[in-house]
């Protein structure tokens, strides 16, 4: 992450903790995310697959995007306006962004894969196979997921061939600063997603999502978001739990009430954007 570090100070979520600020500011960012593209001809978008627990704001996120790369409130997918324990993405939907305001068959060279959430228990929310088949390109777009049998070879949701264009270039994990603990048999889950990625190659991050509401001072001022010791433990603990680098994970408040965009929920998601195309851009190139 491009940060310059600093001390900061007391508030109500932590006490005296290192801060560390961007240092670059959004229209950076901004620019690099539009003038990105793939330098392989048989891949024309670098393919994101956002997946974790119920909850953790993937289709916001998938919104949030659009309306950041857009310069104005945009709604690709559906999402839950409350929380629930059984997930609303059903259907795995492949989300392309236009650019501008002009031609609608011009959009920027990345997609994002919204995924059924991880459910506690063996029978509920998407399992880990499908997830594994998704990476390798297999799940066709459209395809309703079954909690309770995966997707196979004869079904008419698996896709015999996937080219490189189909398959997963960067896997994110996505879970919610304000929620309760990750229940043990999701972490089994999440064990799996990443064994299975990690023997693929594809490159791996996570994004914590609703510091706002998990913090006081950050609902107050977005700047805040790495001034807060309990922010930081969320993430200590997150790493922990499932094992990707403290410096894979980062901060992000996804628009939920906004009407307008904001500058400073713009470069958390920049920032975080900007990291994915690194990753997948790399991972792109060498396969």
């Amino acid at each position: 992450m491009d940060q310059t570090v600093m001390v900061g100070n007391v508030s109500s979520c932590g006490g005296v903790v290192t801060v560390c600020i961007r240092s670059e500011p959004k229209k950076v960012d901004l620019q690099y995310v539009r003038e990105y593209q793939t330098k392989r001809d048989d891949i024309k978008h670098l393919r994101i697959l956002l997946y974790g627990p119920v909850g953790a704001g993937k289709s916001s996120f998938v919104n949030s995007v659009s309306s950041v790369l857009r310069g104005r409130m945009a709604n690709l997918a559906e999402a839950s306006a409350k929380g629930s324990e059984y997930s609303f993405t059903k259907i795995y939907t492949t989300h392309k962004i236009r650019k501008g305001e002009g031609n609608p068959q011009t959009y920027y060279p990345l997609v994002f894969n919204d995924i059924m959430g991880l459910e506690d228990g063996s029978g509920s929310g998407v399992r880990p196979e499908d997830i594994k088949l998704a990476m390798k390109g297999h799940v066709k777009d459209s395809y309703t997921f079954n909690p309770v049998s995966p997707l196979s070879s004869d079904k008419l949701g698996y896709n015999p061939e996937p080219s490189a264009d189909d398959k997963v270039h960067v896997l994110v994990c996505m879970f919610s600063a304000n929620s309760a603990e990750i229940t043990e048999s999701v972490l089994q889950k999440m064990a799996k997603i990443r064994e299975a990625a990690s023997e693929l190659g594809i490159p791996q991050m996570a994004m914590m999502t609703k510091i706002d509401e998990a913090c006081g001072e950050t609902e107050k001022n977005l700047k805040n978001v790495y001034k807060s010791k309990h922010l930081k433990k969320k993430m200590t603990d997150f790493s922990a739990a499932v094992g990707i680098p403290m410096n894979r994970i980062f901060p992000v408040k996804n628009y939920s009430e906004e009407i307008d965009i904001n500058d400073d929920v713009d470069s958390l998601i920049l920032n975080a954007l900007r990291h994915m195309i690194n990753f997948g851009d790399d991972f792109i190139n060498k396969i």
